[in-house]
C-alpha cells in the first residue's frame, strides 16, 4: 500500500472541501436549468411560468438552497472538529447505521433511526399523511424525514384502465379528485420506499428526496393465500362497492376480499370509495373460492396480535403490524427487543411508552420483560427493523399534537439532558403537555456544548417550536435568542398583505428568491418583480440588495412575494378571502387573464374575481387587449359576490353613474319589438324599439321553438321585417340578447331571472346554452343558468348528449335542488318529470308556419293568401283527379287554385278513382308553406261533414262550429289517426261529430329522440286544451294523454280485413298438428289457430288424454275465444285461439273487450279439472285453462312414500288430473293444488291472496295459509330433512315451507332400540298429525308421528299375563292420569348425570330414575351405562300429577327397608290418621310431606299449618325436617293426600314435644345429625357405595327443581342456573355442615366478626330465598303446563322480569327447532326485564351462552359475539365464570384454559378465579397447581389469603393429591392454629378418606390447644361424633373423660 507524507495528508481535506464546495455552488447555480419532476397540481402554482429551460418550482429551490447551507454548515464543523482529537463517544457510522440480527455478532451501541443517508429502495416505512395534494400525498416518516407520493402510486387501482385515475384525469374539481376522496391528514399508512432521488444530482447532505408508494402489491410481496390465519391484522383496498359491503384488493392477483358494511352507516362509510385504503382483520377465509372475509371493528383492529408463524420471512412483515416482543438488552439511546421468535428490532428514545423520559429511563425496561410494540420500519438488505412503544400508536392512532410551528412557551421544563445531543422539554401546551426536543446546535447562538453544566433538570426555559414530528408526536424547539425577533418566524407566521423585508439571494429567469431575516425563503415571480415587463431582471435586482416586499400568498410552505409598487404602497383593503368581498369594496389586483367578453383579476391568496367587459369602462369601438395587459395593476369595486360558489363580479368603474328612465324601460324579461337590420351567418341583429342606439341580437336557434322553421325563417327575412314580440333574453350595456321563441315569450311571466325567484321542484321553460360530456347547462333570463347531469337526461349513459339535444334548443326542465350559497340550480330534463300539459309547442309551430307563409308568398310577389280561404278545415271542396300514383292521389282543387289536393291511400277509403273525374272531398289539414291541401274521401268522415245542399252550406257550416263549440277545456276525448305528419298527428273524434283536431308528435325535450309509431286508424286518448277561435291557427289542438300500446301492424290489418272473423265466432278448421300440451288448426283464408289441452272438455270431466281421440287432417267445428296474436318471437305467424269445449260451442260464454270473459271463481276445497304442463323434481306444473296455471308440490301428490318416490314417473306432459284447490293467487291467476282431499270437518272457506310459486323459495307467509287445511289426524306425505342429534327425534318436511317434528317417542310404532337407524335424511315417510300450533305472530308448529295406531296398542297397561317383554311393546302412555305406582313402564334415555337420569316417556311425560334406582348392583360409571337414546324397562314408584313428576326404578326388587307388613297405600291411609314423616319441600303455598314407610307424598297447604296466621313459612320449616300431622282429605283418583298440622289437629301440642324431643336428641348425640340424614337417604331409595355418599347427601338436600335444572342443563334445554361465586357450595362440598357448625362457633368466640356474619348470614338467607322463589316458578309453569306459542305469551307478559320464564320459553322453541325465533326471545327478554334485575339478565344472557354453542355457525364465533355484548352491561367476573361453566360443562377444555389464562389476568384480586384455575387443572391431572398457589397468593389481598389456601387444599383432597392438602392445611395451623373452622375443615377431609389413626392424632392435636371454651366444646363434640360413629365405647368414655378433664382444669 502506498503510503503519503503527514503534508500530503493535511493538504488533501483543504483540496477537497474546496473542490466540493465549488462543486455545490456550480450545481445551485444551475438549478435553475433542469427540468424539474414537478408533483404539484397547476392550481397550486399559478403563477409560476410554465416552459423554459430555466423553470424551478419553489420547494425544489428552496431546499436546493438549503442543502447548499446545511452542506456549508457540515464542513465547518469538521473542519473545527479536524483540529481537535476525536472523541470515542459516538460516530457517525455508529448512530446513523442500521443494525440487523444477522449483520455481526456484537450488540450495536445505538438504536437504529432512519435519515436520508440510510433510506434505500425498497424499505418500509410506517408514515402519517401530512398533506393531501391534487397529484401528491406528503408524508410524514419517522425520525422528522418527509416523503411524496405520486397519485399514480397511491393505489394499484389508479393504474388499472378505466380506473379512478384514468376517469378523474385533467379535472380539478374535488369532488372527481381520488386523492381527497380517498385519503385524509392524519391517516396512518405504511409506505415503500421506490426511489431517493438528488435534486439536480446533488450529493450534498440533506439534498434528498424520498419517493414513497401506497401499492399493495409491493407492500404485500411474498403473501400467500396460505399464509393468512383467523384474527390477522391485513391492509386492503376497496375495488368496489356493492350494496351489503366492499370487494377488497390486498394487490396480490391470487386471491380477493370481502368485508360487509358497518350496521351504522357513519361518516367512514360515507368515503369508502373506490381506492380507499383501509385496515382490517380477518374473520374467516375461504380458502376453495379464494376469498378473505374482514371484519373493521376498529377494536379488533387495534388489538389485533401478529402470530408466529412457521416459515415467516422478513418480507412479510409490514409497518404498523403489532407485536408482542421481549427486552433483550438496553442501548445507549434505546433498547434492543427481540420478537417472533427469529426477528430483533431497536426503539429509540423517542418512540417509548413513557411521554417524558428521563435520565433513569432505562430503569423502567428490565431484561426479559415483555411488552407490546408495533414496526415502524423495516430494511430488508440489512435486517435492520424500527419499532415503536409509543401508547398512541399501539392503539393504531396518530399521536395529538397541541401546538404549532412558531408558538413560543416562556416557561418549558427540563425533563433531561442528554450529552453532547440536546435536550427534552416538557412543553406546557392546553389540555396536555407536549414532549419537546432541542438540538444542541438549537440550544444557543453560542457554541454549547456542555449543556448539562448551563441548563439543569427541572429547570424553566423559553422556548419557541421549529417544526414538528407527527410521528413520534414530538416537536423540535429552539432556544436560541435570535429565534424570538422578527415578525416572520415560521410560515405559519406569514399572512397575506402583510409587509416584509428581505434579502435578495438568486435571480433566476423565472423571479427572484428572497430570504427573510429568519431564513425563511420566498419567490417573487418574474411579473411581480415590477409594474412593467423586465426583459432583463438581473440588472433591475441585484444578489444581497433588502428591499420590502408584500406577501401575496402562502400554500403548502411556498410564499409568494410582489415588488409591484402600486401593490406594496398601496393603502386600500385586502382582499385575501372570498368571505371578504363585500359588495362596494375597492381595492388593488392585477390582471392574469383577458378574453373578449372581459378580463380575470387576480388578488392575495388565489383570489380571483371577473370583470364583464360592460364594466371594463372602455371606450366605444375599443377592445379589451388593447386598453389592458396582463400583470396590469387596476383598481376595481366588488359589484356581486357569491362565497359559496367562489365568484365574485368586478367593476373598473369606480363610481356608477345614474341609469336614465329610458334604461329602466327595457330590462331582461321585458317583451319589445324589433325591426331587422341585417341579417348575419349565425345570427339576426335588429333595432329595438324607439331607440336606434340600442340594437338587439337574435340567434339562428332563437328564432323559433322548431330548429327547421328557424332555418327557413332566417333565409326568408330581409331588413326592415318587423318582429312583433320579442323577448329581452340579456343585456350588455347597450346590447340587447332577444329571442323569438314562441314557448318563452309566452310564458315570460314564469322565467326566474335571479337564483331567489327559481322555487325546487317547479317545471320551468329554458333553453339549452351549452353542452358537454356530463351534462347540459340550461338557460333562463339573464345569465341564470341551472345544470341537469347526463343521468338526469337519458337513462342510457352510452348515447352521447348530442345525439338529444342540441345548443340553443327549448326545453321544459324539472328543478330538482337549489343551493343558495354556491348559486347552483339542479336540473333533471327526463321527460317523465318534464313533459308538457299544454299545447304551446304544436300551437307555435302553426304560429310560425303561417309566419313563413306569407314571407314566402312576399317572395315570390303573390299580393295575398287568397286561396286558404277557399280551403277551410272540414270544409268540402271540389277537384279533378290529375294523378293517381302508389302513394296517393292528386287532385286539382278547383277553387283554389294554385293549391294542389292530395288524398293518401288510407283517406281514399276504398273509393274507385279515375284520372279527370271531380271528387268532392273533406279538407283535413292545410300546408301553407307548401301549398298542399290534405283531402280525405272515406265514408265515414264524409257523413260525419255531409252538407245537405249548397243552399245549406252556412248552416252546416253552423252546425260543424256548434259541434266544436260543444267541447270544453281540458276535456278528456278519444281521437282516431288519420295522418301522421314529420312534426304532428291529424286525428278526428268519432264521438264529436268526427271533429278534426291536432297533436304534436314529440315534446320538447324528445325532439331528437325517436318518435313514437303511429298508424293510421290507432286509437289515443287526449285532452283538449284549445280550441279552434283560442289556438290562433284556427285548428282544435289536442295533447296525448296516453298512446296505444299495441301498434297494429299492416300484415294483421290486411289479414283482419280479409277474415271477417271475430271473437265469438264459429268456424270450420283442419287440424294440421297435435303436439301435447295443444292442437294446431288452419281456418278460412289462410288463418291459423290452436286449441289448448284445456279447450277440449268442460271442467268435472277427466280424459287421460284429451287429444288422443283426433288426427291430423280431421276437420272439426271450433268457436274462436281470443284474438290472433304471434305465436313467438321468432314467427311471423298470427294465431287465434279456438275452443271445442260443449259449453262453448253452445254458446253460452260471454264476450267483453275482443274476447270472451273467464271467471275466476274459485274457492278453496274445490276439486278441478287440470292438465300435467310440465315435471320438475319437486313440482308439478299444471294448466288449469289457458291463463290460468297451478302449482302442485311434491309432497301433495300422496301419503304413500312409494308413490312419493317414483313422482317424475307418476306422471307425464298432457296427463288429466282431478285435484284439490289448496291456496288461490287471485293476482297472478295461479292456483296451489294437492291431490289430498279435504275432509269435511274443514270446509271453512277461506281466501288466499298468495300463494307459494316453485320459484319463490323465500317466503314463507303463503306457505303458512295453505296449511290450514293440516288438522290433527291428517296422514301426509313428508320427507326427512334433518335427523337430530341424540334423542331430538326428526325434522321432516310437508310443504315446501313447512316443517314438523317427529318426537323420539313417535318414530316407530313400538318402542325398539335405536328407533333412528332405520331412517336417514331425505327418505319419504307417511306421517300422522298430532297437533297443529298455531301462534298469533303467524308461526305454525306442527307435531307428527310415523307410525298409525293399531288394534293391538294400548295407551294404559294390560293385565293379561303376557312375557314382560310383550307387555311392554303394547304399552303407550300420553297422560300423567294413566299412571300409578308398581305400573310397567318402557321409556328413552333423555338424560344421565351423576345423579340419576330422566326417561322419555312419550313425547308429554317425562320420569325421573334417581342413581339409587338404576340397577340392583352398584354402578361404576351410570353415563356408560346408560347412554342416551337407551331404551329401558321400569316400574312407577310414584306420582305426583300436581307437580308433574314422576319417579321411576330400574330394580327388579323394590324395597324401602322396611317390612311389607308395615307399607301403607291409599286404602290403609283414612282420614283423620295421625302420621309422621319429613318435609321434602318448602313451598310459599305450603309444605310437601313424605309419609313414611310408603311412597306417598302429601301437601300440607300453608291454611293448615297453624291455628294462628304463618307469616314466613320458610322461617319456620325447612327440607329433612320431621313432623307430625294429620291426614285432611284422600284423593286415590288424582293420587293425592291433603294434610294438617294445625295444633287443634294433633290434641296437646303433639308436634311441638315432637319437636323437643328432637332437639334433646340432638343434644345428647352432640350435634350429630348424621343418624337422621343417613336414615333419610335410605328412605328415598338413595342407597349406594360409600364413595357416591357425599353425593347423595348433596342431591337430597337441595329441591327438585335444583335436580332438574342440573340434569336438564346435560341436555339441549337452556340452563337455568350458573353459581356464581358460591365458593363454598362447590369446594367444601360434604363439610358444608361442619362449616356451617364451625361458623356458628367462630360468632360466638369472635365478637369483632359478628357483624360481618350477620351480613354473610343476610346474604345467604336471600339467596336461598331466591332460590325458593325460582322454584315456585318452576312449579308454576309445570303447573300451567305451557305448551304452545299463545300460552308463553301470557306468562311472559305476567312475569316480564322472571328469566325462568324466558329460558322456558326458549326451550320450548329449541324443541321446535325454530333455532331464530330463539333467539329472538333472549333478545326480547334482554330488553323485558328491568335493568336492576341483574341476576335475572344474567340467567338469560347463559342461556343465550348455551343456545349458540349448540346452534351457532360457528359455534365459537357466536358465543364470542355474545359474550363480547354481555360484558357491556353485567359484571364482567361473574360472565366470564358463567362462561369458563360453559365450557367446562360441554368439555371445550381448550377454550376453558383459554378463557382461564385471560381470567388471571383481568381478574387479578378475585379468589373464586384462581381457584376455578386450580381446578381446572387438576381435573387436568397438570402439576402447575404449586405455580398458581404463588401467583395467586402475589395478586390476592392478604385478607384472602387463607381462603384461598384452604380452598385449595380441599380441592386437593377431592381432585388431586391428598398429601398436597395435608401440607397445607399444616402450614395453615402452623400460622393459625386457634382457627377452629381450619381444624373442622382438616377433620372432616380426613374423616372423608378414612385413615383412623391420622385421624385420632389430628383430634389429639387439636383437643390439646388452648383455646376459647366454646371453640374448645365444639371440637370435642366433633371428636364425640366421630367416635360414636366408627370407634367403641372404650373410645367414646376416653373422649368424654378428656373432655371432663378440660372442663375441670378450666374451672380450677
Amino acid at each position: 500500500m502506498k503510503k503519503t507524507s503527514p503534508m500530503t495528508r493535511k493538504a488533501r481535506p483543504l483540496e477537497k472541501k474546496e473542490k466540493k464546495k465549488a462543486s455545490l455552488k456550480r450545481k445551485v447555480e444551475e438549478v435553475g436549468h433542469a427540468k424539474p419532476y414537478s408533483i404539484f397540481s397547476q392550481e397550486d402554482v399559478p403563477d409560476f411560468p410554465r416552459g423554459g429551460a430555466s423553470v424551478l418550482s419553489r420547494s425544489e429551490l428552496e431546499e436546493a438552497r438549503a442543502s447548499a447551507d446545511a452542506q456549508f454548515e457540515v464542513e465547518a464543523r469538521v473542519s473545527k472538529k479536524a483540529k481537535r482529537p476525536r472523541k470515542p463517544f459516538t460516530s457517525e457510522e455508529d448512530l446513523g447505521s442500521l443494525f440487523g440480527d444477522g449483520s455481526s455478532s456484537t450488540l450495536p451501541r445505538f438504536a437504529n433511526r432512519i435519515t436520508p443517508k440510510n433510506v434505500s429502495v425498497g424499505m418500509k416505512i410506517w408514515g402519517i399523511i401530512s398533506e393531501v395534494n391534487a397529484k401528491d400525498l406528503l408524508v410524514s416518516l419517522p425520525g422528522g424525514l418527509k416523503g411524496f407520493v405520486k397519485v399514480e402510486e397511491a393505489s394499484d387501482l389508479f393504474l388499472e384502465k378505466g380506473g379512478s385515475l384514468e376517469k378523474t384525469r385533467g379535472s380539478s374539481s374535488k369532488e372527481n379528485n381520488v386523492l381527497e376522496c380517498n385519503f385524509y391528514v392524519g391517516q396512518l399508512v405504511p409506505c415503500v420506499v421506490i426511489g431517493v432521488a438528488h435534486d439536480d444530482k446533488r450529493e450534498a447532505k440533506g439534498s434528498k428526496r424520498i419517493w414513497l408508494s401506497l401499492r399493495l402489491s409491493l407492500l404485500h410481496k411474498g403473501l400467500a393465500l396460505d399464509s393468512i390465519h383467523d384474527g390477522m391484522v391485513l391492509m386492503a383496498c376497496v375495488r368496489s362497492v356493492e350494496d351489503h359491503g366492499y370487494i377488497l384488493h390486498f394487490g396480490i392477483s391470487c386471491f380477493t376480499g370481502f368485508m360487509p358494511r358497518s350496521s351504522k352507516i357513519d361518516d367512514a362509510d360515507a368515503m369508502m370509495n373506490r381506492g380507499h385504503l383501509l385496515q382490517g382483520v380477518v374473520s374467516s377465509v375461504d380458502r376453495v373460492r379464494g376469498v378473505v372475509h374482514l371484519s373493521s371493528d376498529p377494536d379488533l383492529v387495534a388489538n389485533g396480535l401478529a402470530k408466529d408463524p412457521k416459515g415467516l420471512s422478513i418480507d412479510m412483515l409490514v409497518p404498523g403490524m403489532m407485536v408482542n416482543a421481549r427486552v433483550q438488552s438496553m442501548l445507549e439511546n434505546g433498547i434492543l427487543l427481540s420478537f417472533l421468535t427469529y426477528f430483533t428490532g431497536t426503539v429509540d428514545i423517542f418512540n417509548m411508552q413513557i411521554q417524558f423520559p428521563s435520565a433513569t429511563w432505562k430503569d423502567d425496561f428490565d431484561h426479559s420483560m415483555r411488552v407490546r410494540a408495533r414496526l415502524l420500519f423495516i430494511d430488508p438488505t440489512t435486517r435492520a427493523v424500527g419499532l415503536t412503544l409509543n401508547p398512541h400508536l399501539i392503539r393504531n392512532k396518530a399521536p395529538p399534537v397541541y401546538v404549532k410551528a412558531g408558538d413560543i412557551f416562556e416557561s418549558s421544563r427540563v425533563v433531561r439532558v442528554d450529552r453532547r445531543f440536546g435536550l427534552l422539554l416538557e412543553i406546557p401546551s392546553s389540555p396536555d403537555p407536549t414532549p419537546g426536543y432541542v438540538n444542541i446546535f438549537d440550544a444557543s447562538d453560542k457554541e454549547a456544548l456542555k449543556l448539562e453544566k448551563k441548563l439543569k433538570v427541572g429547570s424553566n426555559v423559553r422556548a419557541r417550536v421549529l417544526g414538528i414530528r407527527p410521528l413520534e408526536g414530538l416537536v423540535m424547539c429552539t432556544l436560541k435568542a435570535s429565534a424570538f425577533e422578527g415578525s416572520v418566524f415560521a410560515h405559519s407566521d406569514v399572512k397575506p398583505g402583510m409587509f416584509v423585508k428581505g434579502k435578495i439571494i438568486a435571480v433566476e429567469t423565472f423571479g427572484a428568491i428572497v430570504q427573510f431575516s429568519n431564513g425563511i425563503k420566498a419567490l417573487c415571480p418574474l411579473q411581480h418583480m415590477s409594474e412593467f415587463e423586465l426583459v432583463k431582471p438581473f440588472k433591475k435586482f441585484e444578489v444581497g440588495a433588502e428591499l420590502t416586499f408584500r406577501v401575496l400568498g402562502c400554500k403548502s410552505k411556498r410564499i409568494t412575494v410582489t415588488h409591484k409598487k402600486t401593490l406594496v404602497k398601496s393603502k386600500l383593503g385586502v382582499l385575501s378571502s372570498y368571505v371578504n368581498a363585500a359588495v362596494g369594496l375597492i381595492t388593488h389586483g392585477w390582471i392574469t387573464k383577458i378574453e373578449k367578453h372581459g378580463c380575470f383579476v387576480r388578488f392575495y391568496n388565489g383570489v380571483q374575481g371577473f370583470a364583464h367587459r360592460s364594466e371594463l369602462a372602455l371606450d366605444l369601438g375599443s377592445e379589451v387587449d388593447s386598453t389592458y395587459h396582463v400583470g396590469q395593476v387596476v383598481k376595481c369595486r366588488v359589484i356581486n359576490a357569491i362565497p359559496g360558489a367562489r365568484k365574485i363580479n368586478l367593476s373598473f368603474v369606480l363610481s356608477p353613474k345614474r341609469a336614465s328612465v329610458t334604461d329602466h324601460a327595457i330590462k331582461c324579461g321585458s317583451i319589445i319589438s324589433g325591426v331587422v337590420e341585417h341579417v348575419t351567418a349565425n345570427a339576426v341583429m335588429v333595432y329595438v324599439g324607439t331607440n336606434a342606439y340600442m340594437k338587439g341580437k337574435i340567434i339562428t336557434e332563437h328564432l323559433a321553438d322548431n330548429r327547421d322553421q328557424a332555418e327557413l325563417l332566417k333565409s326568408l327575412l330581409t331588413p326592415g321585417y318587423e318582429f312583433k314580440e320579442l323577448l329581452v333574453l340579456d343585456m350588455d350595456g347597450n346590447h340587447l340578447f332577444l329571442s323569438a321563441k314562441y314557448s318563452l315569450v309566452k310564458s315570460v311571466e314564469q322565467l326566474p331571472s335571479d337564483i331567489d325567484q327559481v322555487v325546487p321542484q317547479s317545471v320551468l321553460h329554458g333553453y339549452v346554452c351549452n353542452l358537454i360530456e356530463t351534462g347540459c347547462f340550461v338557460r333562463y333570463l339573464g345569465r341564470l343558468t341551472g345544470f341537469a347531469p347526463k343521468g338526469k337526461i337519458v337513462d342510457d349513459r352510452t348515447i352521447g348528449l348530442s345525439d338529444v339535444l342540441y345548443i340553443g334548443q327549448s326545453v321544459r326542465s324539472h328543478v330538482l335542488n337549489v343551493d343558495g350559497d354556491t348559486g347552483r340550480i339542479s336540473l333533471s330534463l327526463k321527460q317523465s318529470s318534464c313533459f308538457s300539459t299544454n299545447v304551446s309547442l304544436i300551437q307555435g309551430y302553426f304560429v310560425m308556419e303561417e309566419q313563413i307563409a306569407k314571407l314566402q308568398s312576399i317572395r315570390s310577389k303573390v299580393s295575398d293568401l287568397k286561396w286558404i280561404c277557399s280551403c277551410k278545415i272540414s270544409s268540402f271542396i271540389k277537384g279533378e283527379i290529375q294523378e293517381i300514383k302508389d302513394y296517393g292521389v292528386v287532385v286539382r282543387l278547383l277553387q283554389a287554385d294554385p293549391a294542389v289536393g292530395f288524398i293518401t291511400p288510407y283517406q281514399l277509403g276504398g273509393t274507385t278513382v279515375h284520372t279527370g273525374s271531380v271528387v268532392e272531398a273533406l279538407v283535413l289539414d292545410i300546408g301553407m308553406g307548401e301549398g298542399i291541401v290534405d283531402l280525405s274521401l272515406r265514408e265515414e268522415l264524409l257523413v260525419g261533414h255531409k252538407r245537405e245542399g249548397l243552399e245549406g252550406s252556412l248552416s252546416s257550416k253552423k252546425r260543424r262550429r256548434d259541434e266544436c263549440f260543444n267541447l270544453e277545456l281540458h276535456q278528456n276525448v278519444n281521437a282516431v289517426v288519420e295522418m301522421v305528419k314529420e312534426n304532428y298527428l291529424v286525428l278526428t273524434l268519432p264521438e264529436h261529430g268526427h271533429a278534426i283536431g291536432y297533436s304534436s308528435t314529440s315534446d320538447y325535450n324528445t325532439k331528437k329522440l325517436p318518435h313514437k309509431f303511429f298508424v293510421n286508424g290507432q286509437r289515443l286518448v287526449a285532452t283538449i286544451e284549445a280550441l279552434p277561435e283560442a289556438s290562433g291557427a284556427g285548428r282544435l289542438l289536442l295533447l296525448l294523454k296516453c298512446l296505444s300500446e299495441v301498434v297494429v301492424s299492416s300484415s294483421l290489418k290486411r289479414a283482419l280485413k280479409k277474415s271477417g272473423y271475430n271473437v265469438g265466432s264459429l268456424v270450420e278448421a283442419e287440424i294440421t298438428g297435435i303436439r301435447p300440451l295443444e292442437m294446431r288448426l288452419k281456418f278460412g283464408k289462410g288463418l291459423h289457430g290452436r286449441i289448448h289441452i284445456t279447450e277440449v272438455y268442460d271442467a268435472g270431466h277427466v280424459e287421460l288424454k284429451p287429444f288422443s281421440n283426433y288426427r291430423i287432417g280431421e276437420h272439426l267445428t271450433a268457436r274462436i275465444f281470443e284474438k290472433a296474436t304471434k305465436s313467438d318471437v321468432s314467427s311471423k305467424q298470427h294465431i287465434w285461439e279456438l275452443s271445442i269445449k260443449p259449453s262453448m260451442l253452445a254458446g253460452s260464454a260471454e264476450v267483453a273487450d275482443g274476447h270472451l270473459v273467464e271467471d275466476f271463481d274459485y274457492s278453496l276445497g274445490e276439486m278441478i279439472t287440470c292438465y300435467v304442463v310440465k315435471v320438475d323434481n319437486e313440482w308439478l306444473r299444471l294448466a288449469v285453462s289457458c291463463s290460468i296455471m297451478g302449482h302442485m308440490f311434491v309432497l301433495d301428490t300422496s301419503a304413500e312414500p312409494s308413490e312419493l318416490e317414483e313422482f317424475p314417473k307418476r306422471f307425464s306432459v298432457g296427463q288429466g288430473i282431478s285435484c284439490f284447490i289448496i291456496g288461490i293467487d287471485r293476482g297472478k291467476k295461479v292456483l296451489r293444488l294437492s291431490l289430498h282431499a279435504i275432509s269435511a270437518k274443514h270446509g271453512a272457506r277461506h281466501d288466499v291472496d298468495d300463494i307459494v310459486q316453485p320459484d319463490d323459495i323465500g317466503s314463507t307467509s303463503s306457505n303458512e295459509k295453505a296449511s290450514e287445511f293440516i288438522h290433527e289426524g291428517d296422514f301426509l306425505g313428508g320427507r326427512i330433512s334433518k335427523i337430530l342429534p341424540g334423542v331430538g327425534g326428526l325434522h321432516v318436511q310437508i310443504g315446501p315451507h313447512l316443517y314438523g317434528k317427529v318426537h323420539y317417542t313417535e318414530v316407530t310404532e313400538h318402542f325398539v332400540p335405536e328407533p333412528l337407524s332405520q331412517y336417514q335424511e331425505g327418505q319419504f315417510v307417511r306421517c300422522r298429525v298430532l297437533n297443529v300450533d298455531r301462534t298469533t305472530k303467524g308461526n305454525l308448529h306442527v307435531d307428527l308421528s310415523l307410525w298409525t295406531p293399531s288394534e293391538g296398542t294400548q295407551l294404559v297397561s294390560s293385565e293379561g299375563h303376557e312375557s314382560l317383554q310383550e307387555k311392554f311393546s303394547k304399552v303407550r302412555v300420553e297422560k300423567i292420569a294413566d299412571l300409578h305406582p308398581m305400573m310397567d313402564i318402557e321409556g328413552y334415555v333423555k338424560s344421565i348425570t351423576s345423579k340419576g337420569c330422566f326417561v322419555m316417556l312419550s313425547r308429554h311425560l317425562d320420569a325421573r330414575i334417581l342413581l339409587s334406582n338404576l340397577s340392583d348392583r352398584y354402578i361404576e360409571d351410570p353415563e356408560k351405562e346408560f347412554p342416551v337414546g337407551k331404551l329401558v324397562h321400569g316400574k312407577v314408584i310414584s306420582v305426583e300429577p300436581l307437580s308433574k313428576r314422576i319417579d321411576v326404578t330400574l330394580k327388579s326388587k323394590i324395597g324401602t327397608g322396611v317390612s311389607d307388613s308395615s307399607v301403607l297405600d291409599f286404602e290403609s291411609l283414612h282420614v283423620g290418621d295421625v302420621i309422621s314423616g319429613r318435609i321434602r319441600r318448602v313451598e310459599s303455598y305450603g309444605l310437601f310431606i313424605n309419609i313414611d314407610h310408603t311412597n306417598l307424598v302429601g301437601l300440607c297447604h300453608i291454611s293448615e299449618l297453624s291455628d294462628n296466621h304463618v307469616e314466613h313459612i320458610d322461617s319456620k320449616y325447612a327440607v329433612g325436617q320431621r313432623v307430625q300431622a294429620k291426614v285432611l282429605k284422600i284423593d286415590q283418583e288424582r293420587n293425592r293426600v291433603s294434610l294438617g298440622l294445625k295444633e287443634s289437629y294433633l290434641g296437646v301440642k303433639t308436634n311441638q314435644i315432637f319437636t323437643n324431643f328432637e332437639m334433646l336428641e340432638e343434644v345428647i348425640n352432640g350435634h350429630g345429625s348424621s343418624d337422621d340424614l343417613e336414615t333419610h337417604t335410605e328412605t328415598d331409595g338413595f342407597k349406594n357405595s360409600p364413595q357416591d355418599s357425599a353425593r347423595v347427601r348433596s342431591f337430597d338436600m337441595k329441591s327438585d327443581f335444583l335436580i332438574l335444572t342440573d340434569i336438564k342443563s346435560r341436555e339441549s334445554v337452556l340452563p337455568l342456573e350458573v353459581d356464581f361465586g358460591d365458593t363454598e357450595d362447590r369446594y367444601f362440598g360434604d363439610a358444608e355442615s361442619g362449616a356451617k357448625e364451625n361458623s356458628k362457633e367462630k360468632k360466638i368466640a369472635d365478637s369483632s366478626s359478628t357483624e360481618k356474619k350477620s351480613r354473610r348470614a343476610k346474604k345467604k338467607a336471600k339467596e336461598e330465598r331466591e332460590m325458593e322463589i325460582r322454584a315456585a316458578e318452576e312449579n308454576l309453569l309445570d303447573d300451567l303446563c305451557p305448551n304452545s306459542v299463545d300460552d308463553f305469551e301470557k306468562m311472559v307478559r305476567g312475569s316480564p322480569n322472571s328469566s325462568l320464564v324466558w329460558i322456558k320459553y326458549m326451550d320450548f322453541m329449541l324443541s321446535l327447532a325454530d333455532v331464530e325465533n330463539a333467539r329472538s326471545i333472549a333478545e326480547r327478554a334482554l330488553n323485558a326485564i328491568d335493568i336492576r334485575e341483574e341476576a335475572e339478565k344474567l340467567n338469560v344472557w347463559v342461556a343465550y351462552f348455551n343456545l349458540e354453542n349448540t346452534h351457532g355457525k360457528p359455534p365459537e364465533e357466536a358465543v364470542r359475539k355474545i359474550f363480547e355484548r354481555a360484558l357491556q352491561y353485567c359484571d364482567p367476573e361473574k360472565l366470564h365464570l358463567a362462561l369458563l361453566g360453559m365450557y367446562e360443562r360441554t368439555e371445550q377444555y381448550q377454550l376453558a384454559d383459554e378463557l382461564l389464562n385471560k381470567m388471571v389476568k383481568k381478574f387479578k384480586s378475585s379468589c373464586e378465579v384462581w381457584l376455578r384455575r386450580v381446578e381446572n387443572l387438576l381435573k387436568q391431572g397438570k402439576d402447575d397447581v404449586q405455580d398458581i398457589l404463588r401467583r395467586g397468593l402475589q395478586s390476592l389481598p392478604r385478607h384472602q389469603h387463607i381462603e384461598f389456601i384452604s380452598k385449595t387444599a380441599l380441592l386437593e383432597f377431592k381432585c388431586g393429591e391428598p398429601e398436597r392438602g395435608r401440607s397445607l392445611f399444616e402450614e395453615l395451623l402452623r400460622n393459625h392454629p386457634k382457627r377452629t373452622d381450619l381444624w373442622s375443615v382438616y377433620l372432616d377431609q380426613e374423616i372423608r378418606i378414612g385413615d383412623s389413626e391420622l385421624i385420632r392424632a389430628l383430634f389429639e392435636r387439636a383437643t390439646c390447644l388452648t383455646l376459647p371454651p366454646k371453640k374448645m366444646k365444639f371440637l370435642f363434640k366433633k371428636y364425640l361424633t366421630y367416635e360414636k360413629s366408627h370407634g367403641d365405647e372404650s373410645r367414646v368414655e376416653y373422649v368424654m373423660k378428656k373432655a371432663m378433664e378440660f372442663v375441670n382444669s378450666t374451672l380450677g
